[in-house]
């Protein structure tokens, strides 16, 4: 039955169907392409049986996809009766991303494909929590000139993307506040451009710190799930940052704030924290109280103190890790999730606070004597937020590859 809305005059413009056309194809193109990345090396029928599309259909948007360096074909597999299924792989060192971390103490880049591989790594040292925006980004701008020049020549940088301890605005254009740093509204764009970083030839965007760790752990390669799909990732560098993760996504908010675990209240008869509010979370479990506490300097210090049976390391840690299980048994009774991943410093001290943590979301916890919440450690998470910005930084590829490959070729 054809209604009202239907109808079409003679005299409508060629061009809503144009468009309608184009939109699509990219829809297409990215429902093939993220197939195959989810896939097991799937061939061109096993594409089509999953999404629908015909034979025909696929082998045409592969073909595309393989001519935009997106997609690759692996050798056809034989000994199986009827005509030979030819494997199906994202292209390994063609189209890429640099993701960029910028912390209190250091920098790190990573750059990687859409295979997931590795093409350039990199990082600086320093104290940035008392360099001004200019002279931090600067370091960030070298470090990214850096890694970029060390890629293959047929390697593309399709996205930038920055991790940053903070918040970032919705576009993920401006840092709104950042402050273990000092940054209020800064816009790192123009910085990055005075220092020599060409962002404006790439789609550049920020994300925070903890996201982008999350997003790594979630992921075993750029829009490929991995085996954690549902946990609340707790970070702790100089202060506590966490992400949700449900489904095998990010859950942002409305704003893209959510996670800000390091800022809620433990203590409201506490010290004060840099965010300007009483008591929270980070002015017990952040690093640098623990440290301060603890009577300390460095992470190191921390740990022989601990395994050495120091009662004053051993107290500003118990106090971390109790409070600690105050702020997670709040998510987890908000959130209802399967596990808690800790990472930075609180996997350092995993011995000593997991422990606590337990005890405490024991006792906490609605749905502790019905369903266990596992906790587990980061192993690597030094460099997880710099693999997750690259993993970001390649979503303008998976979200609308048709979109990229006309950029990339006008481009070109």
């Amino acid at each position: 039955m054809t209604t009202r809305a239907d109808r079409r005059s003679p005299a409508t413009p060629a061009e809503p169907t144009v468009m309608r056309q184009h939109s699509l194809r990219s829809a297409n193109l990215g429902l093939v392409l993220r197939a195959v990345l989810t896939g097991d090396s799937p061939s061109r029928a096993d594409v089509a049986a999953r999404t629908g599309m015909t034979r025909s259909t696929v082998s045409r948007l592969v073909d595309e996809l393989m001519a935009g360096g997106l997609l690759a074909e692996l050798e056809p597999l034989t000994g199986a009766r009827g005509r030979p299924a030819t494997p199906l792989v994202a292209a390994a060192g063609t189209v890429a991303a640099l993701g960029l971390e910028l912390s209190v103490e250091h920098v790190f880049a990573h750059v990687s494909d859409l295979a997931g591989n590795v093409l350039a790594e990199g990082h600086r040292l320093g104290d940035f929590a008392h360099l001004r925006p200019a002279a931090s980004l600067a370091v960030v701008a070298d470090l990214a000139n850096e890694c970029i020049h060390a890629l293959p020549p047929e390697a593309r940088v399709a996205g930038v993307h920055l991790a940053i301890p903070g918040l970032v605005d919705v576009p993920g254009r401006q840092v709104l506040r950042a402050p273990n740093l000092g940054w209020t509204g800064v816009a790192p764009v123009p910085l990055l451009a005075e220092a020599g970083l060409a962002v404006e030839r790439q789609h550049f965007a920020l994300g925070n710190e903890a996201d982008c760790a999350a997003l790594a752990l979630a992921l075993e390669a750029p829009g490929r799930p991995g085996k954690h799909s549902a946990f609340l990732y707790v970070s702790g560098e100089v202060g506590v940052g966490s992400a949700v993760v449900s489904n095998g996504e990010l859950v942002t908010g409305q704003h893209g704030w959510a996670g800000e675990i390091g800022h809620l209240c433990v203590d409201p008869h506490g010290l004060v924290c840099a965010c300007g509010a009483t008591g929270c979370l980070e002015t017990v479990a952040g690093l640098a109280h623990i440290l301060a506490a603890a009577r300390l300097d460095t992470t190191e210090q921390l740990l022989v103190a601990l395994a050495d049976g120091d009662r004053v390391a051993r107290e500003a840690v118990d106090r971390a890790g109790r409070a600690l299980g105050i702020a997670v048994s709040g998510a987890m009774n908000l959130l209802d999730l399967p596990e808690v991943v800790l990472g930075g410093h609180l996997a350092a001290m995993a011995d000593r606070i997991v422990p606590l943590l337990r005890e405490e979301m024991t006792v906490r916890v609605l749905s502790a004597p019905y369903a266990e919440t596992a906790i587990s450690v980061d192993v690597d998470p030094a460099t997880r937020p710099a693999v997750g910005a690259a993993y970001a930084g390649l979503d303008v590829v998976l979200t609308d590859p048709g979109r990229w490959l006309e950029e990339s070729r006008a481009a070109s």
